[in-house]
């Protein structure tokens, strides 16, 4: 893979970027018009879609960090957003061109102040995994193989300026306005903030490790912080391959649904006990060792879910409250997702649309156990965010309602129940997790 030599880092650098990226969308639409004279609507558009897709996505690779890491966001919407973008974004889970050796020994240098040679017996200089916000090196330390994980350069320091320039068309693209909308940029801001301090996620890190020690099937890398600083963080090397790697061969529905349980109790144990949870669940923090172990990496977006959140959150979740009109739209309000000054028209559709939602996408918790390999029930969810993300009415309506909350506590389940169906994960315990308390 090509490696990058240098990443822009000003904020004039980052926007020349964009809008050169912008220029070739431009130049994308005006084929699109063309296309459509020649070829049916459907093809034209599939066509806007894969090439849009790939300049946005060349052109957010170069940039990295929050640019990046929201189209890593965007791919966990499978639902949402058309099959060539999240084809693409996908990449920027774990393969994403690196820094060149010369520029990783730069950085290294920088953020810890010495040679990579003073401080490990080895170290390769071409990285072994890219994503989004920093990349992976091997060591040897006193005979001991570790990754240790580079943040690139002036990541830190461009997240503002970064959102400032997305913002426009996040608030387009999902109907968001009000002088409140800010709750949200800042919500993403300030996790794309603790993602990048380092020192956090080591002790994040070494805290959920322990926390969930005890889970079956279940297996985390050591953390080392004598090796690890602000911009770098050092580990054992996990053996393993990708969860989608791994499910793009396995055969074994028993191994399948062992791994499932593992993740759905290391999911329910962080949630319901420690009210914390990994937000992050993509393919890419996820390894599956030889022995058919789930290994879990990094703990740089943990969310924490305060109690006026989780109680009526959960609450919801409960079929005698989806079932019950006036304490299903207490409930509405309790989450912020009805307000005060909604129109009567906003108050019917919201309910009646939060109501279809709800009713499907809990349908796991209202079983003992759950098949997630059944593709009807993901087959829904698709067609429902499809029929929603094209509604006239919705678009006409303010999109500015839900807590803060729900942000990275919606990815969280989205991304969850998208890994449990790549895994064709079957005859999962839902509730047990409990056993585990």
């Amino acid at each position: 893979m090509k490696t990058i030599d240098n990443i822009p880092t000003s904020k004039i650098q980052r926007a020349t970027k964009l809008v050169t990226t912008g220029a070739k969308v431009g130049v994308n639409y005006i084929k699109y018009y063309g296309d459509k004279i020649v070829k049916t609507e459907a093809e034209a558009k599939e066509r806007l879609n894969k090439n849009n897709a790939e300049d946005i996505y060349d052109g957010l690779k170069q940039l990295k960090g929050s640019a990046l890491k929201v189209a890593q966001m965007l791919s966990m919407e499978k639902s949402i957003l058309p099959r060539a973008y999240v084809e693409k974004f996908s990449l920027a889970q774990f393969s994403v061109p690196p820094l060149s050796p010369p520029l990783v020994i730069k950085t290294f240098k920088k953020y810890f102040g010495k040679h990579p040679n003073d401080i490990f017996d080895t170290f390769n200089a071409t990285s072994v995994n890219a994503a989004s916000i920093g990349q992976v090196h091997v060591a040897i330390k006193d005979g001991k193989k570790l990754a240790v994980k580079i943040q690139y350069p002036g990541v830190a320091e461009s997240i503002a300026s970064d959102l400032a320039m997305v913002k426009p068309v996040a608030m387009s693209m999902f109907n968001i306005k009000g002088k409140d909308s800010d709750k949200y940029f800042k919500e993403v801001e300030s996790k794309l903030v603790e993602e990048t301090n380092y020192i956090l996620e080591v002790s994040q890190s070494k805290e959920i490790s322990k926390a969930c020690s005890h889970i079956s099937n279940l297996k985390f890398p050591k953390y080392y912080e004598n090796l690890s600083s602000e911009r770098i963080i050092t580990m054992d090397y996990m053996e393993g391959e990708h969860l989608s790697e791994f499910t793009a061969h396995n055969q074994d529905q028993e191994k399948a649904n062992k791994l499932g349980q593992a993740l759905w109790d290391f999911y329910m144990f962080q949630i319901h006990n420690l009210k914390k949870v990994h937000a992050d669940p993509h393919p890419g923090n996820f390894l599956i060792s030889e022995k058919g172990e789930l290994i879990a990496l990094d703990f740089g977006c943990m969310k924490a879910i305060p109690k006026e959140f989780y109680t009526p959150y959960f609450e919801l979740a409960l079929p005698e409250n989806i079932n019950n009109q006036e304490k299903f739209v207490n409930k509405l309000y309790e989450l912020e997702i009805l307000k005060d000054d909604d129109s009567k028209e906003e108050l019917e559709f919201f309910t009646a649309m939060f109501h279809q939602m709800l009713s499907l996408f809990t349908q796991p918790f209202h079983n003992e156990t759950f098949n997630f390999s059944d593709a009807t029930f993901f087959g829904k969810i698709a067609e429902l965010g499809e029929r929603y993300s094209k509604s006239t009415d919705l678009k006409k309506m303010n999109g500015n309602r839900g807590s803060k909350h729900f942000i990275y506590i919606n990815r969280t389940f989205f991304g969850l129940y998208n890994l449990m169906f790549d895994l064709k994960a079957e005859n999962i315990k839902i509730n047990n997790y409990l056993r585990l308390s």
